[in-house]
C-alpha cells in the first residue's frame, strides 16, 4: 500500500508558509464530547489560526433526524459553504484543538460531498501553538460568498440498513473507534439512553491507539501493523464506527493515508444503533 500522508495531512510548517495563498482555507473543526463542558465557538473568537473559519458540526447537519451531527443533504451543505466563503477549486486544510479529532470527521463530510482537496492538519492547534506559531482573536473571520458544488459520494457512507446486513453477510469489515472497554460494555456511553456494548462481529481498533502523544498521526508503516493487530484486512472493504461518527473518521483518514480505497464510515454509528433494543449487541471482546 503507498503512503498518502502528504495527500491527506498538512504539517505545520508548510501551512505557516502557505498562509496567505489566495486559494486556501483554513477551517476550524474543534468540537468535544457530552460532557465536557467547553464551548468551541468561544474558544475559536479566543484563539485560531489566523484566518480560519469555524465549521459547528452540530449546525451543519441534518437536524430533522434525532442523531448527533448526522451528516447534511448536499443542498443544505452546498448553502453553508457558500456563507462560509467557501467555494470550488480552493484548497481546504481542516484542524481541530485537540491535535486530531473532530477534525478527521469534517474531513471526511467534504469527501463525502464530493470534495477531495481538502487535508488535515496533522497535530492540530495543540502543536501549532506549541511551535508559538501566531494566531488571531475577536470576532470570527468573514470571506465573501462562494460558489459550492456539492455531490454525494455513496461510496464513503454507510447507514444502519447496510451495517446490519454486513454482520450477516461479512461483505465488509466493521471496525470499532471506540475505546476497549466502551466495545467490550464495561463502561456507560457518554450519551445517555444508549446500551453498553459494540455491532455484532465488529473488530475493536481505539483511534487513539493510532496517534503519537502530540496528537500527530504515526507513520504509515506502524499504522499498517496497527491495524493488522487488530485483526483487520487491508485487502478488504471496511466499515468504520464509534459514538457518533467522529473518531470513526480518524480510523477512515488513516486508511486513506495507507491507500486504502474501500473505506467508509457508518454515520450513526452506537448513537443510533445502541437506542432501542431492536437491534443487535454483543459484549466483551
Amino acid at each position: 500500500m503507498p503512503d498518502l500522508s502528504d495527500k491527506w495531512l498538512v504539517e505545520t510548517g508548510w501551512l505557516a508558509e502557505h498562509l496567505d495563498a489566495p486559494d486556501l482555507a483554513v477551517i476550524d473543526a474543534t468540537w468535544y464530547l457530552p460532557g465536557a463542558g467547553r464551548d468551541p465557538y468561544q474558544e475559536h473568537l479566543e484563539s485560531r489560526i489566523p484566518g480560519a473559519v469555524f465549521f459547528d458540526i452540530d449546525k451543519i447537519a441534518d437536524t430533522r433526524i434525532p442523531l448527533p451531527h448526522m451528516l447534511p443533504s448536499p443542498e443544505q451543505f452546498s448553502s453553508a459553504m457558500r456563507k462560509m466563503g467557501i467555494g470550488d477549486g480552493m484548497r481546504l486544510v481542516i484542524y481541530d484543538a485537540q491535535g486530531i479529532f473532530s477534525a478527521a470527521r469534517v474531513w471526511w463530510t467534504f469527501r463525502a460531498m464530493g470534495k477531495e482537496d481538502v487535508a488535515v492538519l496533522n497535530g492540530g492547534l495543540a502543536k501549532w501553538k506549541a511551535e508559538d506559531r501566531p494566531l488571531a482573536e475577536g470576532p470570527p473571520q468573514t470571506r465573501g460568498p462562494r460558489h459550492f458544488t456539492s455531490r454525494r459520494n455513496a461510496e464513503l457512507i454507510r447507514d444502519r440498513d447496510e451495517i446490519l446486513a454486513m454482520t450477516s453477510d461479512k461483505s465488509a469489515q466493521i471496525v470499532d473507534a471506540r475505546a476497549a472497554d466502551r466495545f467490550r460494555g464495561e463502561a456507560p456511553e457518554p450519551r445517555e439512553g444508549l446500551r453498553s456494548g459494540h455491532i455484532p462481529g465488529s473488530l475493536n481498533l481505539p483511534y487513539s491507539d493510532l496517534l503519537n502523544s502530540d496528537g500527530t498521526f504515526k507513520p504509515a508503516e506502524d499504522l499498517k501493523k496497527i491495524f493488522r493487530n487488530a485483526g483487520v484486512d487491508l485487502s478488504r472493504p471496511i466499515a468504520n464506527t464509534c459514538g457518533s461518527g467522529v473518531t470513526a473518521s480518524i480510523l477512515t483518514l488513516a486508511l486513506a493515508i495507507l491507500g486504502h480505497r474501500q473505506t467508509s464510515v457508518y454515520d450513526g454509528s452506537w448513537s443510533e444503533w445502541g437506542a432501542g433494543d431492536t437491534l443487535p449487541i454483543e459484549t466483551g471482546d
